[in-house]
């Protein structure tokens, strides 16, 4: 299960809007890197035939059936790391 924070779930509208995205989904991704950390990406994208679909907060993210597994119990939130620097943790 994937959750999206409050905060996420208004800045990913924000972002579909601000770039014609609203017919897509938020993609999730994840890989383990040869070190053992795991890399995030996210972005605008289709669903293909093997993406699992999940609705957290509103939003409807879809995830490839290859990283599933890293992306487990995710929560993906927007926060403000340092004065004026807004990010997704």
């Amino acid at each position: 299960m994937i959750t999206i924070t409050a905060k996420a779930a208004e800045q990913i509208r924000v972002a579909a809007e601000e770039s014609h995205a609203d017919d897509l989904f938020l993609r999730l991704a994840a890989r383990r890197e040869g070190n053992g950390t795991i890399e995030y990406g996210m972005g605008f994208d289709e669903m293909s035939g093997t993406d699992e679909l999940i609705a957290s907060a509103g939003v409807d993210v879809v995830i490839s059936s290859s990283c599933a597994d890293l992306l487990k119990g995710v929560t993906l939130d927007f926060v403000e790391i340092n004065p004026g620097d807004f990010r997704f943790i």
